[in-house]
C-alpha cells in the first residue's frame, strides 16, 4: 500500500502554468496603440501659442527686464521703443554689469515664429541664460 500512496502522491504534484494568451493581446495592444499614434507626434500637436501653463519666473529678487514685441513687429526695452541693433546693445551692457539678469520675453501671439526667435537669439548672443518667454495662463 505504501508504494501506491508513494506513486499517487509523486503524480499529483502542483504544476505551475502562466496563461500567455493575455499577456500576448496586451503586448499586441500595445504594439498597435504605438504603430498608431507614432505618425501623429513626428507631424506635431496642434496648439495655440502663447498660451501655456508656466512655473515661476526666473526673477527671484531681482527686477526683471521685459522684452514687448507687438503685433506689428516693434520692439520695446521696459517700454521704451528700440531697434534690433539697441536692444542688443543694451542687453549687452546689462549682462556685462550683472550676468544673472533676467530677462522676460513677451511676444503678441499674431507675430511669426521666426520675429520671436530673432529677439531670442539676441538675448542668448549677449550671453544672458535667465530668460523666459512669458504666457497666459490657461
Amino acid at each position: 500500500m505504501s508504494r501506491r500512496r508513494r506513486r499517487r502522491h509523486g503524480g499529483e504534484r502542483a504544476q505551475a502554468n502562466i496563461d500567455m494568451n493575455s499577456l500576448i493581446d496586451l503586448t499586441f495592444l500595445l504594439l498597435v496603440t504605438f504603430i498608431v499614434t507614432l505618425p501623429a507626434l513626428e507631424q506635431g500637436i496642434s496648439i495655440m501659442l502663447p498660451q501655456a501653463k508656466t512655473d515661476e519666473l526666473p526673477t527671484k529678487d531681482k527686477k526683471a527686464n521685459t522684452v514687448t514685441i507687438d503685433a506689428d513687429g516693434r520692439i520695446f526695452l521696459n517700454n521704451n521703443a528700440m531697434t534690433q541693433d539697441d536692444l542688443k546693445a543694451t542687453l549687452q551692457s546689462m549682462a556685462d554689469e550683472d550676468p544673472e539678469v533676467p530677462v522676460l520675453v513677451r511676444a503678441d501671439e499674431r507675430l511669426k515664429y521666426g520675429d520671436v526667435m530673432e529677439v531670442v537669439k539676441i538675448v542668448y548672443a549677449c550671453k544672458i541664460h535667465r530668460m523666459a518667454l512669458v504666457t497666459i495662463e490657461k
